[in-house]
């Protein structure tokens, strides 16, 4: 992506140290997600015609279907997902493949990708726990008559249901829940449109980038924007 900054290749031990692309694959799906609605935003701006929003839409869509039946092939030369992906949207199609990094850095875009992964990832565990709830309430209604020795101080002190015991991982799982539900309101802000550090000097629509991709709001200072993951931190938490 730097080559224009240097007279000759980089070091191929520093080019195996910068590479990403094994691990950061994973980001397909959100990167593939927000280039297609970024082409919409800049087709919506005027930046691309319509037939050139379409011809991008279905090549990242082609781009994602390879990645789903996990036969898309990578080349030495992509670093990592975004690189990837834009690669061989070139090879889909064409030159305009250029134009989809119109008014947008890799630094909102990988931003924005994080986000959306985090999101998706506190989706499902979201769901798992549902799923668990629901099997600790169905085997607590099954056993609603059971007893069993309650322990405090390591000691059995009081007969309690099995059912009652049961249903305090109910409740230590619904914590969880909803600290999830607490810590995607801050991950759910957009920064796509932040561009590199300072915004964006075309008029992308962030509003409806940010209805596009599920996000709850945009973020209200760029630099910021591209620079906060905290939230990373407080998924993992």
């Amino acid at each position: 992506m730097w080559g224009g900054r240097f007279s000759k290749s980089i070091d191929d031990a520093f080019a195996r140290l910068n590479a990403s692309f094994s691990f950061d694959w994973r980001l397909y799906d959100a990167d593939i997600r927000g280039s297609i609605t970024y082409a919409k935003a800049l087709s919506r701006a005027g930046i691309i015609s319509e037939a050139e929003r379409d011809a991008l839409v279905e090549g990242l869509e082609r781009v994602k279907a390879e990645f789903d039946a996990r036969t898309f092939e990578a080349k030495p030369s992509d670093e990592d997902i975004h690189t990837a992906v834009e690669r061989r949207l070139g090879e889909l199609v064409g030159t305009v493949a250029g134009k989809l990094h119109t008014g947008r850095s890799r630094n909102d875009q990988v931003a924005t990708d994080t986000r959306l992964f985090v999101l998706d990832a506190i989706s499902n565990l979201q769901s798992l726990i549902s799923n668990l709830q629901s099997a600790i309430i169905q085997k607590a209604e099954q056993h609603l008559d059971v007893l069993m020795p309650g322990y405090t101080h390591m000691q059995r002190a009081q007969p309690i249901l099995f059912a009652h015991w049961l249903m305090s991982f109910f409740w230590m799982l619904q914590r969880d829940y909803e600290r999830f539900s607490d810590a995607a309101n801050r991950v759910s802000v957009l920064p796509l449109g932040a561009g590199a550090i300072a915004g964006n000097a075309i008029r992308i629509d962030r509003e409806f980038l940010a209805r596009e991709l599920g996000f709850q709001t945009v973020s209200a200072n760029s630099i910021d924007a591209v620079s906060d993951r905290d939230f990373i931190a407080e998924f993992l938490f």
